[in-house]
């Protein structure tokens, strides 16, 4: 063989290992991305998972729940008396619609009211 068909043969092997590479190569390269990707999401999701372990460890304690309810829902035990203390730039602010209604409750179950709403409009 001479020099020129022996470079030629040469690069012919040198092309076909290149392509036989390529895609495996390629494929390798794409998964390492997606494990990346999946790890990184996989640790955000551990962090929320562990905040809403100690949120529910929160919730679990009584006098937790009590200062909560007693926050949000501006509840009072029997014999305490509620104020309320105004601030500057409250007078805007509409109360009484963030108090909870006077009214009773009603007498029927959930799905009896639904059914009058539904049958009558």
């Amino acid at each position: 063989m001479t020099g020129t068909r022996r470079a030629a043969m040469f690069a012919m092997v040198l092309c076909a290992l290149a392509l036989s590479i390529a895609v495996p190569l390629r494929t390798y390269l794409s998964q390492r991305d997606e494990l990346r990707d999946v790890g990184a999401e996989q640790e955000k999701l551990r962090e929320t998972v562990a905040a809403l372990e100690q949120r529910k460890a929160q919730l679990q304690d009584p006098g937790y729940v009590e200062i909560e309810a007693r926050k949000r829902l501006h509840w009072v035990r029997p014999g305490e008396t509620p104020y309320i203390v105004q601030l500057p730039g409250d007078e805007s602010r509409n109360t009484e619609s963030e108090r909870p209604s006077g009214k009773p409750a009603a007498q029927g179950s959930w799905y009896e009211e639904l059914w009058e709403s539904v049958t009558h409009k």
